[in-house]
């Protein structure tokens, strides 16, 4: 069972989203959480930009703390010719003692009436303000429970990348909470309502000695705390997924399971998309899974971009039968697959 790519796509792309500062351009808008509000769709996007530079220096974004006002985004330069740095990788300059990121990323509301032409909010809604955001905010997913929409998203500093919380009422107002899981763990998704009365999460451990980049899952009571953590699935060798897997966009209920649409790479980074569907009562237990994924990076706008080969999601929206994915394509641009709750889940049983 494949998705169907819209024929609008790609919906979103740099050139729609005004960069923050005259000095800034933005060079990728993608990774949106996808929610309903009201009789809108809500993207909220993850759009990274960078300084612009010239052939001789390159100007790194970094958040700067002062004593007597807001922090602020400061710009450091380095000389391209110095041979103390590596740049190879678009997405990190490598020095003997650091790290630097090439771009910084905040978050930014998008709404649509119609789910396929979206109007950008002015401003920012999420940017960096603290030390746990020092190189960026991304990849946020929203659940809506307990009468409010609960955002996850990484925040990235040189010490390490952790998974923050935030929550609003009616997209206009953010309230942080804080960091929900330490360094480094990703692809942090919050079940839409409690399961036996405690709130649950997909979250994915980055592990260095043994283990793989598997999907595991946490409880908690109050969404700030979490334990009970279990390894829930892991990649599958020589596939589509031998490389890593994650959760993408929130869970849905179903009459056969909490089905997620979820992202697996190869060890070369080409990154698809997968179905599995959880035990309603008990979510640890696997009731099927898709072999193969649901969406792969052929078109052009997946293939060709900041990151090439990838299509990621951190949001879906349910349209009756209807499951509209809102993805990142090539890290560059978003982009909308449409699939049939029905026919998925049918397809994953039989």
């Amino acid at each position: 069972m494949k998705a169907e790519r819209h024929p609008a796509n790609p919906l979103i792309t740099p050139k729609d989203v005004p960069p923050s500062r005259p000095d800034f351009e933005v060079i990728c808008v993608f990774n949106a959480a996808a929610t309903k509000y009201k009789d809108e769709t809500i993207l909220l996007l993850r759009v990274a930009e960078r300084a612009k530079g010239d052939e001789k220096t390159v100007r790194v974004p970094v958040l700067k703390f002062v004593t007597d006002g807001p922090s602020q985004i400061d710009v450091i330069e380095i000389d391209r010719q110095n041979p103390a740095f590596d740049f190879h990788d678009p997405r990190a300059i490598y020095a003997p003692d650091q790290i630097l990121l090439t771009s910084i990323s905040h978050l930014q509301v998008a709404r649509s009436r119609d789910g396929v032409n979206f109007t950008l909010d002015p401003k920012p809604a999420i940017f960096p303000d603290r030390h746990s955001e020092m190189f960026g905010i991304e990849d946020p997913r929203i659940t809506y429970i307990d009468g409010r929409y609960h955002i996850t998203y990484k925040s990235v500093s040189p010490t390490g990348i952790c998974t923050s919380l935030a929550v609003t009422d009616d997209f206009l107002h953010f309230e942080k909470k804080g960091i929900i899981f330490c360094p480094e763990n990703l692809d942090v998704c919050i079940f839409p309502e409690k399961i036996n009365d405690r709130y649950v999460a997909l979250h994915r451990p980055v592990t260095h000695f043994l283990g793989g980049l598997n999907m595991w899952m946490a409880y908690s009571n109050d969404m700030l705390g979490w334990g009970d953590h279990s390894f829930l699935m892991g990649i599958q060798p020589d596939t589509w997924e031998s490389g890593r897997i994650g959760g993408g966009a929130v869970p849905i209920r179903t009459e056969h399971g909490w089905l997620e649409i979820y992202h697996g790479a190869t060890p070369d980074d080409r990154y698809c998309l997968g179905a599995v569907l959880f035990d309603l009562d008990d979510p640890r237990k696997i009731v099927a899974r898709a072999m193969e994924p649901i969406l792969e990076p052929t078109a052009d706008y997946e293939r060709q971009g900041f990151v090439s080969n990838v299509v990621f999601t951190c949001g879906a929206v349910e349209d009756g039968d209807t499951l509209r994915i809102y993805y990142g394509a090539a890290d560059t641009f978003m982009a909308r697959a449409d699939v049939s709750i029905s026919e998925l889940t049918a397809s994953m049983l039989a």
